[in-house]
């Protein structure tokens, strides 16, 4: 499999079934942000932190690239004439979202309760956890912007929305086991 095609040098690309669109189509950009997303995940990962959360970031970049399967994929090409599905695309499950649920509830047993806003920042790897949630809400921007011009499985859109806060537990679990400081948003009054 050769890298590079040549097919894409007019600013065109192919979607999952063959449709060929501009690569600045709201499509592209959805699952564009998902690549970008799944970079920073790595970027995470190979931080010195625990393995359980390094287990459970391999877990979510699997997942990722199922996300960016579902929006690559042309909603007219994904049946066949008999109602059978064309194209073997894995799905985001509840279970799935709720793998990201409990997750979240257990990083947060360990954690001193919020009691405001808190400022990204205090450690390399907390601040990365930060910007991935950051892309993450993003995509979720775009993903749903992509939702109401051509509907998809919609368990992509809560998944989405729970991994920004599974990155934004993860950073505020990460600034604890580092003993980073959790700097907090306390607004100036005028």
């Amino acid at each position: 499999m050769k890298v590079y095609t040549k097919t894409g040098d007019k600013g065109t690309t192919a979607l999952f079934g063959g449709t060929r669109v501009p690569k600045h189509h709201i499509r592209i950009d959805s699952y564009g942000t998902i690549d970008e997303l799944n970079s920073y995940i790595g970027l995470i990962r190979d931080q010195n932190i625990d393995q359980k959360s390094k287990e459970t970031l391999i877990q979510i970049q699997d997942k990722l690239f199922t996300l960016g399967a579902i929006l690559a994929t042309d909603p007219e090409k994904t049946l066949l004439k008999n109602g059978k599905e064309r194209l073997n695309i894995p799905k985001i499950t509840e279970e799935t979202i709720g793998k990201l649920e409990t997750e979240i509830d257990n990083m947060e047993e360990s954690l001193p309760p919020m009691t405001h806003f808190v400022l990204p920042g205090g450690h390399t790897t907390v601040s990365y956890c930060h910007i991935a949630r950051c892309v993450c809400r993003r995509a979720e921007r775009l993903a749903s912007l992509l939702y109401e011009q051509s509907p998809f499985d919609e368990r992509a859109l809560k998944y989405l929305n729970r991994l920004s806060d599974y990155l934004f537990v993860l950073a505020r679990k990460l600034s604890y086991d580092l003993k980073a400081d959790e700097i907090k948003w306390i607004p100036e009054k005028y």
